[in-house]
Formats: structure tokens, C-alpha cells, sequence
């Protein structure tokens, strides 16, 4: 992986163009990390530069790459893609809390206004929706989606790969 020292000008491409890598561009642009932004999708729509496959062909000219693709087995085939080609993110928007006892794992995006409460540990490549609350003690696996709204209490355990939807204990 490409380490993050001397970077003077960070370059993000999202592997996904569909809803997920739109909301992640956005929260991508609220951190203010970002010189450019750009999708690769197999489907050619707007801001798509090339396709999934070409990943790597793309690392000299992007320093980071993160996977924006519901399917968490697809989300999670792709993130071990990136490799040692990018630098491989956890984009958090600036409205969101994370405590500084939690961790979260690379390749995760915490959307704006979720609460990452203390000693909580979030896996590799998770997405943490908008108003999520994970509260203390609590581990989220690798590959979950905690969708909009949804409450995880203290000391849960989430398993690998599951969607986590409002009003649903975990």
C-alpha cells in the first residue's frame, strides 16, 4: 500500500458510481482531503474515467482508492484489489463523531451525523450511514452496512458482511 508521508496533493478514485460512491464522493469533498475525485465503474455514467478492471492502471495519477459498492463480498474482493497500488482510506465527514478511543478500519466511510462511541472497533471496508449510532464496547465486523438511522447497542457483536436497518437489533 502506498504510505501517506509527503503527500502534497491527494487524489481519491471511488470504485462505484452508483448510490453509495455519489454519497461517498460527497462526504469525500466535505473533508476537504481531496484535490480531485473520480469514479470507475463498468457502467459508463458521468464521472466514470475507466472501468473496474483498470484499477491499477490508474495508481500513478490517484494516491488513494476506496470501494463504493453495496455487496459487501463484491465491496470487500475489491478493497483487497487495491492492494499495494493506493493508499486506502477512512473517509469520516466532519459532522460525524468518532471518540478517540474507537478504531475503524481501512476502506470504511462514517457518513455525516454517526456516533462512533467509545472503545468501539469497526472493521475494514464497513459503511457507517447517515445518524448510525454505534455505541461503546461494541465490534462491527468487516464488510457490515449499518444503514440510515440505525442503533447498535453497547458490547454488540456484528458479523462479517451484514446489513444492520433501522429498528432491527443487531
Amino acid at each position: 500500500m502506498k504510505e501517506n508521508n509527503e503527500i502534497d496533493e491527494r487524489k481519491l478514485l471511488i470504485l462505484g458510481a452508483g448510490q453509495y460512491g455519489h454519497v461517498l464522493k460527497e462526504v469525500a469533498e466535505a473533508t476537504g482531503q481531496y484535490s480531485q475525485i473520480a469514479f470507475l465503474d463498468d457502467t459508463p455514467v458521468e464521472g466514470v474515467i475507466g472501468k473496474l478492471s483498470e484499477c491499477k492502471s490508474f495508481a500513478d495519477c490517484y494516491t488513494d482508492a476506496i470501494v463504493a459498492i453495496g455487496n459487501p463480498e463484491v465491496r470487500m474482493r475489491w478493497l483487497e484489489e487495491l492492494g499495494d497500488n493506493f493508499i486506502i482510506p477512512v473517509i469520516i465527514h466532519p459532522t460525524a463523531y468518532v471518540s478517540p478511543s474507537a478504531s475503524v478500519g481501512v476502506g470504511s466511510i462514517v457518513e455525516p451525523l454517526a456516533v462512533i462511541h467509545t472503545e468501539v472497533i469497526i472493521g475494514r471496508g464497513c459503511i457507517i450511514s447517515a445518524g448510525s449510532i454505534i455505541n461503546h464496547n461494541s465490534v462491527v465486523a468487516e464488510g457490515v452496512h449499518c444503514d440510515v438511522g440505525c442503533v447498535i447497542p453497547a458490547r454488540s457483536q456484528i458479523e462479517p458482511m451484514k446489513k444492520i436497518v433501522q429498528g432491527e437489533l443487531p
